[in-house]
C-alpha cells in the first residue's frame, strides 16, 4: 500500500532517493519521509511530512540532504491519520535506527505496551514505530544490529516489506519481507531497494526478487540474501526488468490516466500476440477442473465478471465468481478446484489469500498479472504475464482491458477444445478481436471532444447510475467505479433490468443515468436495454447512452448519446468500456480533482 525506497552508494543519493519516492507516489501520497546518514558524526537524519513528494521536497528541503545511504516511503494511511508524526521513516529513542514499513502489524498494541513499559516513547499512532523500538531493545542485548533485526522481526504478526539504516553499521541497508513486495536493484555503483520496479529502474534492470520470510544486507557493492527462519544463506538468480523507463513517463499527457487511455491499442495488441500455447495450457486446467473460481477485487472483480459472461457465452462453462475480499467466506475448495485469478500488481492482499486457500486444500490455481516476479506470479501453478507495461495512474485502465482480452481469447480457447465452437466461428472472433485496436484508436481520436463537451455539461450532477445487460453489466459496474475514484462522485453500476425493482424510486433532475446499448443485434438485450431507457425517460430522467452507429435515432429515448463506430458483437463492449474510461477522465478534470492519485486511494492494496 506504501512505497518504499533505498539507495546505498559511494556518492551522493540526495536526489536519486528522492526520485525513487517520486516513481513510487502512486503506492501512497498522503506523506512521505527521507532518513540519511549524514556527516562525519554519522548522525541519522530525518526529514519528512504531510503531502505529496514535490511538496514535501519544497517545504523539508530533502534536496539539501547529503549521505550515500539512505531510505525513503510515501505513505497511504493505516494507522494513525495523516500526519506528520505518523510519516515515516520512524526512529529509535536513541536516534540510532530508522525504518520504513509497508504492511500491517496484527500484535503492535500488544508489543507497544511491552514497550512503554521498558521506557520507550513513542512519537506516532503507526503500527511501523513499534518495528524500530524493537530493535533498539534487541540491540541492547545482542550488541549486533543483524542478530537484533532478526529478533525483532521474528516478534512480529503480520505483513512487512521493512528496510533499515542505522549509524551502528553506517554502510549497509537491512531490509526484510513478509507477505508485501520487495526487490534489490544490482547496478555497478549502487544497489536499491524498492517496493517495485519503478523505485530504481531508471537506474538499473537488473533486479534480485525477495521472497517471503526473507532478508536481505545491502551493500553498495554486495547483497546476502537470508532466512528469517535461521539465517542461512539463499541462492538466486537475479532477473532483467523488460520495462522501458521512459513508459513510467507521461509522455506529453497532463495525467498518466490519460496517457495510459491512449496506450490501450497496443495494450490489446500485446495481449493478443501472448504465445497461445500460455493460454492452450490454462485452458486444458479449466476443463479437466470440476469446479472453477474466478476471482480478484475492485476493477479485478469486475474483469473477471466479464470473463464469466464471455466463458458462458463462447465456452459453454459458467465459472463461479467470487470477489476475492470474500472468498475464504464463500468458495467451496477441493483437490478438483481450479481458482483463477487477475491482479494488476500480483500483490493484492485478498488475491493472495483466496489463491492461498485454495492452494491448502488441494486445489489449482492460475493467474493473469502485469509483474513478473511478484507474489502472485510465482505462487501459482499456471501464469500468464499480460505484459501491459507500468501503470502509473492509480486509476486502472489499460492493466483492465488487456485483462479483459486475455480472458476473452481463453474462452475462445476453452471454447474451440470443448466443441462450442467450430474452427470458423473461433477464427472469425480473432479476427473481430485483431480489428479491437483500431476501432479504439477512433474513439480516441474522434470522440474525445464531444465526450469532452458532455462530461463537462454534466459535473454538477452528484448522483449517477450505470446500467447494462448481459455482457454490459460487467461494463456498467467497471464504469461506475472508475466514475467513484476518480471524480469522487456518487456512481451505482447495475444490471439495468434492476432498476425497475427500486432503484427507479431514485429518478429525477439530481440523479443522471448511463445507459450501455448493446448492438441491435443483440436482439432481446439490444430491445431490453432501450425498455430500461425508456422508463427512465418517462419519470424525465438524464440518459446519456453509450451506443453504436446507425442505431441513434431522434426518436430513441436518450437525452443524448455518444456515438461509436460499428464493431462485432464480441468487442463491443470494450468500445463501450473506453467511452466511459474517457467520460470519467474529463468529469474528474473538470471538477480539478487530483487525477492520477484520487484521495484515500493507492495503486497496490497490500493489506487486509
Amino acid at each position: 500500500m506504501c512505497g518504499i525506497a533505498g539507495i546505498v552508494s559511494l556518492n551522493d543519493i540526495s536526489e536519486k532517493l528522492v526520485g525513487a519516492i517520486k516513481s513510487l507516489e502512486y503506492r501512497g501520497y498522503d506523506s512521505c519521509g527521507v532518513a540519511m546518514i549524514e556527516g562525519k558524526g554519522r548522525k541519522v537524519a530525518v526529514r519528512k511530512n504531510i503531502g505529496s513528494v514535490d511538496e514535501v521536497r519544497d517545504r523539508e528541503r530533502l534536496a539539501e540532504m547529503r549521505g550515500t545511504i539512505g531510505i525513503a516511503h510515501t505513505r497511504w494511511a493505516t494507522h494513525g491519520g495523516v500526519t506528520a508524526a505518523n510519516a515515516h521513516p520512524h526512529c529509535s529513542c536513541d536516534g540510532a535506527f530508522a525504518i520504513t514499513h509497508n504492511g500491517i502489524i496484527s500484535n503492535y498494541g500488544h508489543l507497544r505496551e511491552i514497550l512503554k513499559a521498558k521506557g520507550h516513547r513513542f512519537l506516532s499512532e503507526t503500527d511501523t514505530e513499534v518495528i524500530v523500538h524493537l530493535i533498539e531493545e534487541h540491540y541492547k542485548t545482542t550488541r549486533q544490529v543483524e542478530s537484533a533485526f532478526v529478533a525483532a522481526l521474528k516478534e512480529l504478526q503480520g505483513t512487512f516489506a521493512v528496510a533499515m539504516i542505522t549509524r551502528r553499521e553506517p554502510d549497509r541497508i537491512y531490509c526484510a519481507r513478509s507477505e508485501s513486495p520487495l526487490i534489490i536493484g544490482i547496478a555497478a555503483d549502487a544497489h536499491y531497494i524498492g517496493s517495485d520496479f519503478n523505485a530504481f529502474i531508471a537506474h538499473t534492470k537488473t533486479a534480485l526478487i525477495m521472497d517471503d520470510n526473507e532478508y536481505a544486507v545491502v551493500t553498495h557493492d554486495s547483497y546476502a540474501l537470508k532466512r528469517l527462519s535461521d539465517g542461512s544463506p539463499i541462492s538466486r538468480a537475479v532477473q532483467e526488468i523488460q520495462w522501458d523507463p521512459e513508459m513510467s513517463q507521461k509522455g506529453g499527457f497532463p495525467h498518466y490516466m490519460l496517457k495510459e487511455i491512449y496506450e490501450q491499442p497496443q495494450v490489446v495488441n500485446h495481449a493478443l500476440d501472448i504465445d497461445r500455447e500460455a493460454i492452450r495450457g490454462l485452458a486444458e486446467k479449466i476443463l479437466a477442473a470440476d469446479k472453477i473460481y474466478f476471482t480478484g477485487v475492485g476493477t479485478t472483480f469486475y474483469v473477471v465478471q466479464l470473463g464469466q459472461y464471455y466463458f458462458s457465452r463462447y465456452a459453454g462453462i459458467t465459472p463461479s465468481i467470487v470477489s476475492s475480499d470474500e472468498f475464504r467466506f464463500l468458495a467451496s475448495v477441493d483437490e478438483k478446484t481450479l481458482t483463477l485469478a487477475a491482479s494488476q500488481s500480483g500483490e493484492t492482499y485478498d488475491t493472495l489469500t483466496a489463491l492461498r486457500f485454495t492452494r491448502e486444500r488441494g486445489g489449482a490455481t492460475a493467474a493473469i498479472v502485469n509483474v513478473m516476479g511478484s507474489s502472485m506470479a510465482r505462487i501459482v501453478d499456471h501464469l500468464i504475464l499480460q505484459g501491459s507495461g507500468p501503470e502509473i495512474s492509480v486509476i486502472s485502465t489499460k492493466a483492465a482491458i488487456s485483462q479483459m482480452i486475455i480472458l476473452t481469447r481463453l474462452a475462445l480457447e476453452t471454447g474451440l477444445m470443448n466443441g462450442t465452437l467450430t474452427q470458423k466461428q473461433y477464427d472469425q472472433h480473432h479476427r473481430d478481436l485483431r480489428k479491437l485496436p483500431a476501432l479504439i484508436e477512433k474513439i480516441l481520436n474522434e470522440k474525445s471532444g464531444f465526450i469532452h463537451t458532455v462530461a463537462r455539461s454534466q459535473a454538477h450532477i452528484n448522483h449517477w447510475l450505470f446500467l447494462g445487460r448481459g455482457h454490459f453489466y460487467p461494463i456498467a459496474r467497471e464504469s461506475a467505479l472508475k466514475m467513484k475514484e476518480v471524480s469522487y462522485l456518487h456512481a451505482e453500476g447495475m444490471p439495468s433490468g434492476f432498476l425497475k425493482h427500486g432503484t427507479i424510486a431514485l429518478i429525477d433532475e439530481r440523479l443522471n443515468s448511463v445507459v450501455f446499448v448493446p448492438p441491435k443485434e443483440e436482439g432481446d438485450l439490444y430491445t431490453l436495454t432501450l425498455s430500461s431507457a425508456e422508463e427512465i425517460r418517462a419519470r424525465n430522467g438524464y440518459v446519456l447512452a453509450i451506443a453504436f452507429a446507425d442505431r441513434v435515432k431522434k426518436e430513441l429515448p436518450f437525452t443524448e448519446a455518444i456515438v461509436l463506430p460499428a464493431c462485432a458483437l464480441l468487442t463491443a463492449p470494450f468500445l463501450e468500456m473506453i467511452a466511459a474510461q474517457l467520460f470519467s477522465y474529463y468529469t474528474a478534470v473538470t471538477l480539478k480533482r487530483n487525477v492520477d492519485r484520487p484521495r484515500s486511494l493507492a495503486k497496490s492494496v497490500t493489506v487486509a
